[in-house]
């Protein structure tokens, strides 16, 4: 004999179904600014780290993060590679806009074009990033990538060469 079992509904203590997300609420899902870098060095490979948090824990991207109060997105970006790799850039322009689902919340991610500035230092990871490196086309193709990134940096025309 097989039994059908159904998940039991969160209910309120007056009977009324309490929402199990944000999704069920049907007001408009939080929006948390974020930047990314999109950095070459002399050779063309692509800077990328492994992410330390979510979202896309253990996968691999480019650098960036949320955004701080009063930062404007020039200033994320030079501070997200900085404590992420240790490395110094000029985001030069604006490739393009993801966004990323998270835990009850949207990541509005703006991704900037940037130039290395000391184009010999060497990125060390740090802050959330659990490493980094930077890759040829083949070395990108190896790594456990996070969803969107390549197809992203391929319209964008950014790919390593």
């Amino acid at each position: 004999m097989f039994v059908k079992h159904r998940a039991a509904a969160h209910r309120a203590s007056d009977g009324a179904p309490v929402p199990r997300s944000l999704a069920d609420v049907g007001g408009p899902v939080p929006e948390v600014p974020c930047v990314g870098a999109v950095v070459h060095d002399v050779r063309g490979r692509l800077l990328l780290v492994r992410r330390g948090h979510a979202p896309s824990a253990g996968l691999w991207s480019v650098p960036g993060g949320r955004m701080e109060p009063g930062e404007t997105e020039v200033q994320a970006v030079v501070r997200e590679v900085a404590e992420e790799t240790g490395l110094r850039v000029r985001p030069d322009r604006v490739l393009g806009r993801v966004r990323i689902d998270g835990d009850g919340v949207v990541f509005t991610v703006t991704d900037w074009a940037c130039t290395l500035l000391d184009p010999a230092a060497r990125a060390v990871a740090g802050d959330d990033a659990a490493d980094v490196v930077f890759v040829d086309a083949a070395g990108l193709a190896a790594l456990d990538m996070a969803p969107g990134v390549v197809a992203a940096l391929s319209g964008w025309g950014v790919l390593p060469g």
